[in-house]
């Protein structure tokens, strides 16, 4: 009903229309919190790991078991939303043009979070990282700037690429 009333009133009044390319446009883009979230997932699993290696679970660590996988989960979710906001909100023809196989290199990340969430494999938590970084490695590349790669400075001490700042 509300959608039929202000349809109606545009009609009338013939309202001027706006876009942006986001909800947003803050112009504020950065693959870090992906990465963190894929490093995340390592850790997560590296975690659930220790607890297999046990020859029994306590009650506290079935606890313990849950809440891992349930932020494994969160965060390969948190990859998938903050890769497909970037490739979705800033990622333009001038970028495609820069980086040809961004469509691919999105899609394999949405699939390689998924396979985080199904299974408990480290090597595809490494995987996921390696894509992640290889997408900021490349997002970075858009913007002019320059990047290196570190381990990172926490669990699970992992490669990561980062901007060159400064």
């Amino acid at each position: 009903m509300f959608h039929s009333l202000l349809s109606k009133l545009d009609k009338q009044f013939k309202f001027d229309q706006v876009s942006a390319h986001c909800d947003i446009p803050c112009k504020i883009y950065d693959p870090a919190v992906a990465q963190i979230s894929a490093l995340t997932i390592i850790r997560l699993l590296d975690l659930i790991q220790e607890l297999n290696d046990k020859d029994e679970l306590t009650l506290a660590d079935q606890a313990q078991l849950a809440r891992l996988v349930a932020q494994k989960e969160e965060h390969a979710t948190k990859v998938k939303e903050e890769i497909r906001i970037i490739w979705g909100d800033y990622y333009k023809q001038p970028q495609f043009d820069q980086l040809p196989d961004a469509h691919e290199l999105t899609h394999s990340i949405m699939l390689q979070a998924s396979k985080c969430k199904q299974h408990i494999d480290r090597a595809m938590g490494v995987t996921l990282l390696e894509l992640v970084n290889k997408f900021a490695k490349g997002f970075w590349l858009t913007k002019g700037v320059a990047t290196f790669t570190a381990t990172s400075p926490y669990p699970p001490a992992e490669t990561v690429v980062y901007p060159k700042l400064g």
